[in-house]
């Protein structure tokens, strides 16, 4: 890895695979790969790896670590015989030349991987998936799982006009949040791989009950999907709140974060924003106080000062809008359901890497994104959405100073 300690160059991906498992194992009801499905699967992905070649790769929809050996082992063998191929050995006058340094393959050992099995994992049938990370600079320390929070997050909703209008308390999260620490280069990064709760709609199934009423669409009932969806969206956002928590935890050391993964809402969405941390007005010295006594009790310019910094020194930036504010273009997307494409997959920073930031420690040097295969399924040349993954890779190349 010479090339890449002289740049300080690297590269951090989000790889949803969709529901990685062995072959023969039935992950959900019915369904399950046959050998050739599985080595389809496998195939493919280990394609995409190599195609990627990031430095870490955080992965969603990880049942168990086996089946992401193996595609790890594929993608090894891959890049071991692309080096081969394209790269010149030191007899050649021509080796150092840039390009040949972006297509070296470089191999993930044994100690890159690290698996986050789910808790609510149950028996065939009744699988639920984990998450996984990749990193080839290993890590620094055990990387952490977040799932069975430690202390319950309880949100209290307030009456309008005073008072309490009940409260809302997550114990567990429905896919394990993983925390690692990573040295890239001479210094330790914050890494957070998420998967917060899907937009399905949760539906409470009376005791005894074979199914949710609400699961029957030849008895639909509008207003209890209307309430599954609410669960799933209250779901996601309290997961959103606990990782935010995470992330100010590590801001407050000021160590450099990036978080990735997931998130299964856009970039506007509230849970999106719970994440990023909340964006602030361009002067607050113009606003009346929060304890104002007099009309024209209002903010200083010092004071103004001081909440732009509290407030812009915890917030996260997309990599992708970067990408967008940079390239003047608007086409990215990793899912499409419905004829809707958009984004649910994100990659985001801390200002240790903002341009805007004259204290950077680093910057984005280009966002990719690997889009290709998607399709929402309606058209006749879809390739096979069951065995490829339905979500795009992005990937950030970032380079530190």
């Amino acid at each position: 890895m010479a090339f890449r300690e002289e740049t300080k160059d690297f590269t951090i991906s989000s790889f949803n695979v969709k529901n990685l498992i062995s072959a023969e194992q039935e992950y959900y009801t019915f369904e399950e790969y046959t050998v050739e499905e599985h080595a389809w699967k496998e195939d493919w992905l280990a394609d995409q790896l190599l195609t990627m070649n990031a430095d870490i790769v955080g992965f969603q929809e990880i049942f168990e670590r086996p089946a992401l050996e193996s595609v790890v082992r594929e993608t090894n063998e891959r890049g071991a015989a692309s080096n081969a191929d394209v790269i010149p050995n030191k007899s050649k006058r021509y080796h150092r030349k840039a390009i040949f340094k972006k297509l070296k393959y470089e191999e993930y050992g044994n100690d890159t991987l690290f698996f986050a099995p789910n808790i609510f994992d149950g028996t065939a049938g009744n699988r639920r998936p984990g998450l996984a990370m990749l990193s080839r600079f290993g890590f620094d320390g055990t990387p952490e799982i977040i799932q069975d929070l430690p202390e319950p997050l309880t949100i209290k909703f307030p009456e309008l006009g005073g008072g309490e209008a009940g409260t809302y308390t997550l114990t567990k999260l429905s896919r394990p949040i993983i925390k690692a620490r990573i040295p890239v280069h001479g210094r330790v990064v914050t890494v957070f791989n998420c998967h917060l709760k899907s937009k399905l709609g949760e539906f409470v199934k009376p005791e005894g009950a074979a199914f949710a009423p609400e699961s029957n669409p030849l008895e639909y009932d509008p207003v209890g999907r209307a309430l599954g969806e609410l669960r799933s969206m209250l779901r996601r956002t309290a997961e959103a709140a606990v990782l935010r928590k995470l992330i100010v935890e590590e801001l407050a050391l000021d160590n450099p974060v990036f978080v990735l993964g997931d998130m299964n809402d856009g970039d506007h969405a509230v849970s999106s924003a719970v994440i990023t941390g909340e964006r602030p007005f361009k002067n607050y010295s113009w606003m009346r106080r929060h304890d104002a006594t007099k009309r024209n009790h209002r903010y200083s310019d010092e004071q103004n000062t001081q909440i732009q910094e509290a407030i812009n020194s915890v917030r996260l930036t997309s990599a992708e809008k970067l990408f967008v504010q940079k390239s003047l273009r608007d086409m990215v997307y990793t899912s499409a359901f419905g004829g809707v494409y958009e984004s649910i997959d994100q990659i985001l920073m801390s200002r240790h890497f903002n341009p805007e930031n004259p204290d950077a420690i680093g910057s984005m040097e280009y966002f990719s994104v690997l889009n290709d295969h998607i399709t929402d399924g309606s058209h006749p040349e879809a390739p096979y959405n069951k065995l490829a993954s339905d979500h795009g890779q992005i990937m950030a190349h970032m380079r530190l100073k």
